[in-house]
């Protein structure tokens, strides 16, 4: 059992096309988001483990020795099959959870608890802990905040008990694992987000353990070929939704009309794949061309999204927004609310683009939400091409512990940073 401080840390994610068709075994791009997670992992001999999440509200302690008597023979095969509800409910007991309990901070409990016993329970006593959680990234938001916490913390645990190596050496900043050590951890950090799911497609996971840009599709990876200055504004409209139940309504629908849904999804993927042609060629030969047919994917994209019920008026009013300054936008991740990503112009200034979007519209002008949208929401610009990494291990002056008065974001931070395609 490892004895010192762990500190690692993984990315969020942005989904360009494919949202809740790769669900159904459709093709998803999805890009690493330089917003972050960060989790420390402190070994104790104090007989407790200790969860903190300072983002959510979460401060948490267990008997380890009570849980210890618990019976988890359930959890036997959890590395592979997804929870039963039977399982769920067992686990819930365990961790003081209202069987009813859907709130986010009652899932991460609950999604820890599982990775905790399910990958401990191989130690001779179950290890005493403290572990602290914080993050960059918005909940709720569709940009991964929950896979990079279930990423963290299945590196973390496979880590300090000694299933996957420790790669921290001395002096180095951030390590990282090799192959076989990530795909274990995309393995379990899928389980973590099943807890909190349900039935995820597996993507947001896999952005968070392997980082850059990928194509994802029933879970199979690869790496995307990576353009020069393509630049994004992602916007959080701060209407929280649950991604659960957006997916279950896909679902729903789908069985309810699968003569209308079905081909939503095919055309959905067809989007997917030209959206990757067409980034193929940029990364040869970037053309302006290539804008325009990037643009029209996105208005098809959003429109067929709406048609699966998965819309929003915040993100419509979004779409009006950027369409009256010629820019073209979808939702990212589940939608309902959440985060939406608008296509920058190449040839203009990024940051004046965005200041330009932001920008309250006159008194005279016919009503529109750009006055109560630029209070509302907030938005930054950057760009696409800088590899954000995967899940990494970090030295401790590599990683700075929050104060409990900075553990919420602001509005700078949550709306910004860096993606990778």
């Amino acid at each position: 059992m490892l004895s010192e401080v762990l500190l690692v840390s993984a990315p969020g994610k942005v989904i360009l096309h494919g949202e809740h068709a790769v669900v159904h075994g459709k093709v998803a791009l999805a890009v690493a988001l330089n917003l972050r997670t960060f989790l420390r992992l402190q070994p104790h001999s104090n007989g407790k483990v200790c969860l903190n999440l300072p983002n959510i509200g979460v401060k948490q302690a267990w008997d380890v020795a009570g849980l210890q008597l618990q019976d988890t023979s359930f959890l036997e095969q959890g590395d592979t099959t997804a929870p039963t509800a039977e399982q769920v409910e067992k686990l819930k007991e365990v961790a003081g959870i209202p069987q009813d309990g859907t709130k986010p901070e009652g899932l991460a409990v609950l999604a820890f608890l599982y990775l905790y016993l399910s990958i401990c329970r191989k130690q001779r006593a179950l290890p005493s802990l403290d572990i602290t959680v914080w993050s960059q990234l918005p909940t709720g938001a569709g940009l991964g905040s929950s896979a990079a916490y279930s990423t963290c913390m299945a590196a973390a645990l496979l880590t300090a008990c000694e299933e996957i190596p420790n790669p921290q050496k001395d002096g180095v900043s951030a390590s990282r694992w090799a192959l076989e050590d990530l795909e274990l951890i995309n393995k379990w950090a899928f389980q973590g987000e099943r807890m909190i799911h349900g039935n995820p497609s597996g993507v947001d996971n896999a952005v968070s353990t392997w980082g850059g840009a990928l194509r994802f599709q029933q879970g199979k990876i690869s790496s995307l070929e990576r353009p020069l200055a393509l630049k994004i504004l992602l916007t959080n409209t701060k209407v929280p939704r649950s991604t659960k139940t957006l997916v279950a309504n896909v679902r729903s629908r789908l069985l309810k009309f699968p003569e209308i849904v079905t081909p939503l999804l095919t055309s959905i993927n067809a989007i997917s794949l030209e959206c990757e042609r067409t980034l193929g060629e940029m990364a040869a030969a970037p053309a302006p061309e290539h804008y325009l047919v990037l643009e029209e994917l996105i208005d098809m994209n959003q429109h067929h999204l709406n048609a699966l019920g998965v819309g929003h008026a915040s993100l419509d009013q979004l779409c009006r927004v950027t369409m009256a300054h010629g820019l073209h936008s979808k939702l990212t991740g589940a939608g309902g609310g959440g985060c939406g990503i608008t296509l920058l112009r190449p040839d203009k200034d990024s940051e004046a683009q965005r200041d330009e979007v932001m920008s309250p519209r006159p008194a005279s002008s016919s009503p529109g939400p750009a006055s109560i949208w630029a209070r509302q929401v907030s938005g930054a610009a950057f760009p696409v091409g800088c590899s954000p990494e995967e899940v990494v291990l970090m030295s401790a002056d590599a990683c700075h512990f929050p104060s409990p008065a900075k553990s919420q974001l602001s509005d700078r931070a949550t709306t910004g940073g860096t993606v990778s395609a």
